[in-house]
């Protein structure tokens, strides 16, 4: 048999047009032919590859993988609501930020216009004010170089550092344990 007869009996059997006794002979020449049994295969990948895809199956859904999806969204739900609810008091805190604003920079304003005033109409109550405020500069400036002495003290005595963790160690915990909440008996 000739490759193109065998090609074209080929095709009349996967189209259903070809008798089973005619058949023999083309399984005979496809044994010897690569050429043919190669046409053969790749006509069956492209029948496998055009037929349609069988129908999906679809397990059956239990009541507990329901009840257990409407738990889910329940808990999603509760969970968005927490969110919305938060979200609110953060807004409601940030409502308060600028009016809180506006009252320091209009006191800071003030207070440059009340010195201005005091400048052009009282100078010896703004020089009273000035004193009063230099000296506070100057506590100030005198507290803060205490402590620098005294943390200079401290961090270069390798006995004092250790001692004051310790006592502010003991302190913490016995501020968490009076701090905890009471239990019943």
């Amino acid at each position: 048999m000739r490759c193109r007869d065998a090609k074209y009996r080929l095709t009349a059997q996967h189209e259903g047009d070809l008798a089973q006794p005619e058949t023999l002979p083309v399984q005979e020449h496809l044994v010897g032919c690569y050429n043919c049994r190669s046409y053969e295969q790749r006509q069956q990948r492209l029948d496998s590859m055009l037929k349609p895809p069988s129908p999906r199956q679809y397990q059956p859904i239990s009541t507990g993988r329901i009840m257990q999806a409407v738990q889910q969204e329940r808990q999603i739900t509760r969970q968005l609501e927490d969110i919305r609810i938060q979200q609110k008091t953060r807004v409601a805190r940030l409502r308060i930020l600028p009016p809180l604003i506006a009252l320091a920079f209009s006191s800071i304003g003030g207070l440059a216009v009340l010195a201005l005033g005091l400048l052009f109409f009282q100078p010896n109550v703004l020089i009273k004010i000035l004193d009063l405020v230099g000296n506070g500069i100057e506590v100030f400036f005198l507290v803060v170089q205490y402590l620098q002495t005294g943390l200079a003290l401290i961090t270069r005595n390798t006995v004092i550092l250790p001692a004051i963790a310790l006592v502010l160690v003991v302190m913490m915990g016995m501020w968490l344990r009076l701090m905890r909440y009471p239990q019943e008996a």
